[in-house]
């Protein structure tokens, strides 16, 4: 499956169209509905990949970042589970990895600074777990008033790149053929600010009330984005991806064309420059910017989330990006639901492969397969693909 999909992303023809995404919230889901199928008892993630014929895509950063002079303490439920100064996070503020998912409850991070202090929240709730879906969603962000924004500017501009290569190397090595390892980069500085930063609504009544404020920490996060694009020269990779969450509601076309594209075509020229290709994490509504994202200079758009789950119809996106970026993903969940009839399900699979023809593709399911959806669904799906030349 590697090998397909690294034919796609470097231009050459696959012996068949790849056929890869991620079924980690089905398997932790059903396991933890006491619910996994019989085949699949004692196999591990990767095995139930190989098993039903869908390659098996994860993530990993390859490089950390060291915070300088930063104290960070976690605290969940009120108890104290971590304490570091200077600490190396992959992922900042979101902090996956740091933050419990074994059990529901708050997780309060404490960020301490020469010049000021910050708290922000995550939550992570029974229904979660029981769906598999462990994702500690932020409640409470960073900044929260302006006093704040001199903290997090310090925070950002006293940071030191880490590479993590070698175990990047190591990781992508486990994955092994049946699958690809994404090397993934945060998010860019708008997105930051939206998602992880100051928050949705919030935003827009920063960028109203303190417009000066917003536009220099974007400007910080920009020199940090742009620092560690050019020190990923050295990383020997022909694909990498931001992590963006992209969804034309909260990053409305105006929003869209001052503050994303632009910031878009300046990080793809520097890893273009490296002879990487670029992707992003697309799994949102695209409806009302799916005709700007070609003007992006991505590659690709991962985890692209059709209709119905979203407004956007394949379709829509198929012909808007006939010159780019490729589309990996592009089913919807919803087809492999139980209330989707098994006619209308294959159907659907037939309609896409007629559809796609020749061109480019890297199918998967958007954004993951849930554990609500029928595996047996995934599996047609590899083997219909098995049998349909390209």
């Amino acid at each position: 499956m590697r090998q397909r999909v690294l034919a796609v992303l470097q231009g050459r023809k696959p012996d068949r169209i790849p056929f890869i995404d991620r079924i980690d919230f089905w398997y932790k889901g059903r396991t933890q509905q006491g619910k996994l199928p019989a085949e699949f008892h004692g196999k591990t993630l990767p095995a139930v990949h190989q098993a039903i014929g869908m390659g098996h895509q994860d993530w990993d950063y390859p490089y950390a970042i060291k915070y300088r002079n930063v104290e960070i303490i976690l605290t969940f439920e009120g108890e104290r589970i971590f304490q570091e100064i200077d600490p190396e996070i992959t992922n900042f503020p979101t902090l996956w990895g740091w933050i419990p998912i074994d059990k529901a409850g708050v997780t309060t991070t404490e960020l301490i600074t020469p010049v000021g202090k910050l708290f922000f929240q995550h939550r992570l709730l029974e229904e979660s777990i029981s769906t598999g879906t462990t994702r500690p969603q932020m409640i409470s962000h960073p900044i929260k008033d302006l006093d704040d924004f001199k903290t997090y500017e310090y925070i950002i501009e006293h940071t030191e790149f880490v590479p993590r290569y070698d175990a990047f190397a190591h990781r992508e090595a486990e994955v092994g053929d049946h699958g690809y390892l994404v090397p993934i980069i945060e998010r860019i500085p708008f997105q930051h600010l939206l998602i992880d930063t100051i928050g949705e609504l919030e935003t827009f009544y920063m960028l109203h009330d303190n417009p000066k404020e917003f536009k220099r920490l974007l400007s910080v996060i920009d020199e940090q984005v742009t620092d560690k694009l050019k020190r990923l020269a050295d990383f020997s990779a022909p694909y990498v991806e931001f992590t963006d969450n992209l969804d034309g509601f909260m990053t409305n076309p105006l929003l869209f064309r001052e503050y994303v594209l632009p910031a878009f075509q300046c990080y793809c020229e520097i890893l273009h420059g490296q002879g990487k290709k670029v992707g992003d994490h697309t799994d949102g509504d695209l409806k009302a910017i799916v005709n700007l994202i070609p003007e992006t200079d991505l590659d690709v758009c991962e985890s692209f989330t059709p209709a119905p789950t979203t407004s956007c119809t394949f379709e829509e996106a198929w012909t808007l990006w006939k010159e780019g970026p490729l589309i990996w993903g592009g089913i919807a969940s919803y087809y492999l639901e139980e209330r989707v009839s098994e006619v209308e399900f294959r159907e659907h699979i037939e309609h896409l492969l007629q559809l796609i023809g020749d061109r480019p593709i890297i199918l998967g399911v958007g954004d993951a397969v849930m554990s609500n959806n029928d595996l047996d669904r995934v599996r047609y799906i590899a083997e219909r693909i098995e049998s349909h030349p390209i």
